[in-house]
């Protein structure tokens, strides 16, 4: 007796069509490329927020400092579920193909993101990483949401405190002369550690197995989004200074540093201070002397506070950029045009540097907001004219040809979104 088709392979009746782009994940993916912007030109090159004063533009800038990355990863995720049968997830023949491509796809970003390296910008390119991810993920592409969304916590919970024991046994002294050396750097020591930014990938996955049309898992998007920005950020700063985590962070360092705890409150001032200013100086992660680093919800800091923080922030900017896009279309076309054209923006801002010879260290006011609307402009005159940006267009080539390779015995490609 012959068993009764899969309804999501070809010759079903329920065979999923090519969809269009969502227009709000790409707002999404536009806010979170020209975040990475901020971070990579600098507080100088804040023009709008610099006429403000400074602790304007440092805010702005704090804003966007890991939290980009961060909704970039999370966007990553949302992406590979779209890819990969949106709320219903392909079995296993139907997934080699769509596997297939994201294969080419990590392979293509890894070079990429090995030729930005070279060219010498002061930038942690994200490109390889975001390779690494992909394949990292290639594993629970069949899960539903809420497997999914019980994947991201336990890695957000589990991951960071993994990540300071084996670090701390590596005695790593976090110096990396490239964005990425090799496999440890993808996984604990880089500048974006899967240890922690998994949780945002497998965060976004669980999204996008959900109906986003949905008003209701909007709404519930949203309440989640504020609530665990709430316990991340609120909970990390409970911690650190009305229950006294800096104290004891700046007590523990002094005994380290100086053989004794035993120093009154102004001896132990300028330990404190200097623990404070380097809240917001992490590059990964939290240093690996004393356990309270573990405390901290600051950008880049990689720990469980910080991650579960930012998954709630990109729920948030999500939700905010899906109702806007179907709200205010013209307005928001601009910003999705640049991000449905994400690789291109990212990269080619990173050749503009290199050829420039920028640093997020210089004093160039305006320098943000004019790679902004250059990118707006160009992408979205691109896009009406010619539709998919140049890098996507080479890297969906190449994507097809790779999965053209493997025998067609799954669903129909379904458009990235």
């Amino acid at each position: 007796m012959t068993p009764p088709q899969d309804p999501r392979l070809p010759d079903g009746p329920a065979a999923p069509a090519p969809r269009e782009r969502i227009a709000g994940i790409d707002a999404a993916r536009a806010l979170a490329v020209f975040g990475m912007l901020t971070v990579h030109l600098g507080i100088g090159s804040l023009g709008l927020a610099g006429l403000a004063g400074d602790e304007a533009a440092e805010a702005f800038h704090g804003l966007t400092r890991g939290r980009s990355s961060a909704l970039f990863a999370f966007l990553a995720g949302v992406s590979l579920a779209l890819m990969t049968g949106r709320n219903r997830p392909l079995p296993g023949l139907a997934l080699q193909r769509p596997v297939a491509r994201i294969l080419v796809r990590a392979v293509v970003l890894a070079l990429l993101g090995m030729f930005l390296d070279l060219l010498g910008a002061p930038v942690a390119v994200i490109l390889a990483y975001y390779a690494g991810f992909f394949v990292l993920a290639l594993p629970l592409l069949t899960l539903g949401p809420v497997a999914l969304g019980c994947t991201a916590a336990a890695i957000a919970l589990i991951g960071p405190q993994a990540s300071f024991l084996l670090r701390s046994a590596m005695d790593d002294q976090g110096f990396r002369e490239n964005s990425i050396g090799g496999v440890t750097d993808l996984l604990l020591t880089g500048y974006y550690p899967a240890f922690t930014f998994m949780a945002f990938v497998v965060a976004g996955m669980a999204v996008g197995r959900m109906d986003l049309n949905a008003t209701r898992v909007r709404l519930g998007m949203l309440g989640t989004g504020a609530a665990l920005a709430l316990l991340g950020y609120g909970g990390s700063w409970l911690l650190l200074f009305p229950l006294g985590g800096v104290d004891r962070l700046a007590t523990d360092l002094a005994a380290s540093t100086w053989g004794t705890s035993a120093l009154n409150a102004s001896e132990l001032a300028p330990m404190r201070e200097w623990v404070v200013g380097e809240l917001d100086n992490m590059h990964g992660q939290v240093p690996t002397d004393s356990p309270l680093w573990l405390l901290i919800a600051s950008p880049h800091s990689g720990t469980s506070y910080e991650a579960v923080g930012a998954i709630g922030t990109s729920l948030m900017v999500l939700v905010a950029c899906l109702y806007a896009a179907e709200r205010a279309r013209v307005l928001v076309y601009p910003l999705s045009a640049a991000g449905s054209m994400a690789l291109t923006v990212y990269a080619g801002h990173i050749v503009v540097m290199a050829i420039g010879g920028m640093s997020f260290q210089d004093t160039a006011p305006f320098r943000w907001e004019a790679f902004v609307v250059a990118a707006l402009v160009l992408c979205t005159l691109w896009k009406l004219t010619l539709g998919r940006g140049p890098l996507e267009r080479a890297l969906g080539w190449l994507a097809d040809r790779g999965a053209a390779l493997v025998p067609d015995r799954g669903a129909r490609p379904v458009r990235q979104a």
